[in-house]
């Protein structure tokens, strides 16, 4: 059989063209993997709440026309050179945040925050300040989070690539560990380190705040308490294990954290913000236990915004403050570990997937998610 390694490919992509504008789904050229790539053809994707922010961004450092997309499953099917942890055919889950395993942060055990890549939104790719996406007019194409995960073939950088040594686990499961669930659940594990017999408050039940709940659960917390504006989020959170609901509209007479604090008699354990507004980063940091209080932050808020918090009540307080990029996973040791979780029937990935769709159906994906109506939603490449 003809190869397609070392040549163009051309294959289809949901490329967005303008912000907020439906994704239009077109055929494209995608070059050959650079030396520390990989061409890797997508299986299936996920949509997550940061492609729907990124897609509707119109500042200055937007770039169109992009391919979005960051959770997903997919085979090897080339490599650059010196590319040496995968190779044709193997099962790979790509992630936005590189896990180099040779700088010093990612060989250590307190950071997932990698020195020889960080993380930032760029439309090229990880090393070179180029794409290789090209639609049929020659025009240059963006990437988008490293990943691009919109189109049925993409090009990764070996940093951003977990392989996948036993591919057991279904690529429409696989593919929620690249981002949101493992996010939530790494906080809660990772980040947070919950113990068991503790107290967690979550501010968002999106997919996030549930999969924090779900970490929170494996973790052993006695108490999990969900904040938000749907009644309906606290049937969907028994699932993952939250315990107790609030819904903020109806507090009106004490903010919320004060109403946690009532009823955990001196505020959560540990608080995770899931939303991204700063007002809710305070309320959750004021509904924190004094002297070994956690609040996690998690949710992406505007970049202009900003936190507002009274030094001495900071200094007598004795809380911890702090943010938590991929949940503070380290991808290529920390993913494998959840995949074993889940086929020891220990974490639940199931009831995340609300709906699936083809690809050529992909704007319904976004629409389903602006409306409140699924968690993940899984889009199927080709099928």
């Amino acid at each position: 059989m003809e190869t397609t390694a070392g040549k163009p490919i051309r294959c289809r992509a949901a490329i967005a063209r303008a912000a907020g504008e439906p994704l239009e789904i077109e055929e494209i050229t995608v070059d050959p993997p650079q030396p520390h790539e990989a061409r890797i053809r997508i299986i299936c994707t996920s949509l997550c709440h940061s492609d729907v922010v990124i897609w509707k961004m119109k500042d200055l450092s937007s770039v169109f026309p992009k391919i979005l997309g960051h959770e997903a499953v997919g085979v090897v099917e080339s490599v650059g050179e010196h590319v040496t942890q995968v190779s044709e055919g193997d099962t790979v889950i790509p992630v936005f945040l590189a896990d180099c395993e040779e700088c010093v942060d990612c060989k250590s055990k307190k950071s997932n925050l990698c020195s020889n890549h960080p993380f930032k939104v760029s439309p090229w790719m990880q090393r070179y300040e180029t794409s290789r996406f090209k639609d049929l007019k020659g025009e240059t194409v963006h990437h988008c989070l490293f990943v691009s995960s919109f189109s049925e073939y993409t090009v990764v950088d070996i940093a951003n690539l977990v392989k996948v040594d036993d591919p057991a686990v279904p690529p429409n499961r696989a593919c929620l560990l690249s981002c949101g669930v493992s996010t939530g659940v790494g906080a809660a594990w990772k980040k947070a380190e919950v113990e068991a017999g503790s107290t967690v408050a979550i501010f968002g039940l999106g997919t996030i705040g549930l999969a924090v709940a779900e970490g929170a659960r494996l973790c052993g917390a006695a108490r999990i308490i969900g904040v938000d504006v749907n009644p309906e989020k606290f049937e969907v959170g028994k699932k993952f294990g939250v315990t107790d609901f609030i819904n903020s509209k109806n507090c009106v007479d004490k903010p919320v954290s004060q109403v946690i604090i009532e009823m955990t008699n001196g505020g959560a354990d540990y608080c995770f913000e899931c939303v991204g507004f700063a007002s809710l980063v305070h309320e959750a940091y004021a509904s924190c236990r004094k002297g070994w209080g956690k609040t996690i932050i998690l949710g992406v808020d505007q970049p202009t915004s900003q936190l507002n918090l009274r030094s001495l009540e900071v200094l007598n307080s004795g809380k911890i403050l702090t943010g938590a990029v991929f949940g503070g996973l380290n991808a290529k040791s920390d993913i494998p570990i959840l995949l074993k979780r889940y086929k020891d029937k220990e974490l639940q990935l199931d009831e995340f997937v609300t709906h699936e769709v083809r690809f050529e159906d992909i704007n319904k994906a976004f629409d389903l998610l602006i409306e409140g109506k699924s968690l993940r939603c899984v889009i199927w490449m080709n099928k």
